[in-house]
């Protein structure tokens, strides 16, 4: 997989305010990124997951954390779906 490098210019005091490495900040970065562009339906979460660098079930218990559903079906998408299903 290629990979791109984006740079971000942080003040050094944020790190020392939070108290937290460069490479602990990346993570909740890339974390942080992964949560909002599924949240807002533009990742899947295959890709999202792939962005965070967690594993899926790490990334859904952010999720659940975050309050952030898994999915955004409706309840007349679920039973359709469990209709059709029937019909097999």
């Amino acid at each position: 997989m290629q990979t791109v490098t984006i740079s971000v210019d942080i003040p050094s005091d944020i790190l020392i305010a939070l108290n937290e490495s460069e490479k602990e900040l990346k993570s909740y970065f890339q974390l942080s990124i992964a949560l909002m562009l599924f949240q807002d339906g533009k990742l899947t979460l295959g890709k999202a997951i792939q962005l965070s660098g967690l594993s899926r079930h790490e990334f859904e218990k952010s999720l659940v954390k975050n309050k952030i559903p898994v999915s955004d079906l409706s309840f007349d998408q679920i039973m359709s779906d469990a209709d059709k299903l029937m019909d097999i």
